[in-house]
């Protein structure tokens, strides 16, 4: 078969492979999403498409840029990975001033990035921080435990009306659309970032995630965020997750509060180090 012929027969096949998959379902009949979960990408780098270069943050160098101060000895391993994207139509849909907001965000990740704090990452970035994160499912609850910072979220499974108080992780209700499990999240305070590369929100933030199991090893997940303040529409990304199997399903803490002790209040020391 020619290959003009022979990839459209490909997706096809795929396309059925997929719609014939018949998850796991709980007692009362909705699909089971229970497992330790992990992204294989580079989205918590930056959300949009990038090429990859010598560190996160680049200074003017004598020739061409070269990385920030803070960076050089990292080498290597402060690189930025290049990634095709997981925004849907390539580009975050900014206003004006809020775009140059984001571009000062980048150019002072080091310092800025809630991230280097071990802040909770909020939604959607708990979902594709590099760390697993456990969902524990049943007919009468839903609960998402991540290894970074000991994050965790209870999802309601009714609308619970507004949020008492804005928090770092919202709160999440969750309803179906057939077998596709829908989870809204408001109340988000405006101090989480979307990633490495400044991309961030206000206080306005409404986060509605869609996860399909498409088999026993794969969620499609999706998130459309809403927020009038610093977006001019609303805009989606979307990106694969994969279950964890054998040994790997269990979920290590990632408990990073005491590792930036030292960032945070080394200069407290009766005699602070170099």
């Amino acid at each position: 078969m020619k290959a003009s012929r022979l990839i459209p027969a490909m997706l096809v096949f795929l396309a059925a492979q997929v719609a014939a998959y018949e998850p796991p379902r709980t007692a009362g009949g909705k699909v089971d999403f229970s497992g330790v979960w992990q992204v294989l990408n580079s989205a918590n780098h930056n959300l949009e498409a990038h090429p990859g270069r010598a560190a996160q943050v680049m200074r003017e160098g004598p020739v061409v840029p070269v990385p920030a101060k803070e960076l050089v000895a990292l080498g290597a391993v402060g690189a930025l990975p290049p990634s095709l994207g997981v925004v849907e139509g390539g580009a975050i849909p900014y206003k004006p001033g809020a775009l140059a907001q984001r571009e000062e965000n980048a150019r002072n990740w080091v310092s800025a990035d809630p991230e280097v704090y071990c802040y909770l990452p909020g939604i959607p970035r708990a979902t594709y921080m590099p760390h697993p994160f456990r969902i524990v499912h049943n007919d009468n609850a839903l609960l998402f435990s991540y290894a970074y910072a000991g994050a965790v979220r209870n999802v309601a499974l009714s609308d619970p009306g507004p949020a008492p108080i804005d928090s770092w992780m919202g709160q999440s209700w969750a309803r179906w659309e057939g077998d596709t499990l829908v989870i809204e999240t408001t109340g988000m305070n405006d101090r989480t970032w979307l990633d490495r590369a400044g991309n961030y929100h206000s206080d306005q933030l409404v986060v509605t995630e869609r996860f399909v199991r498409t088999s026993d090893h794969t969620i499609d997940y999706s998130a459309t965020l809403e927020d009038p303040q610093v977006f001019t529409r609303p805009w989606t990304i979307r990106m694969p997750l994969y279950r964890r199997v054998g040994a790997d399903e269990n979920m290590l803490q990632f408990n990073c509060v005491e590792y930036v002790e030292e960032l945070m209040y080394g200069h407290l020391r009766r005699e602070p180090l170099d």
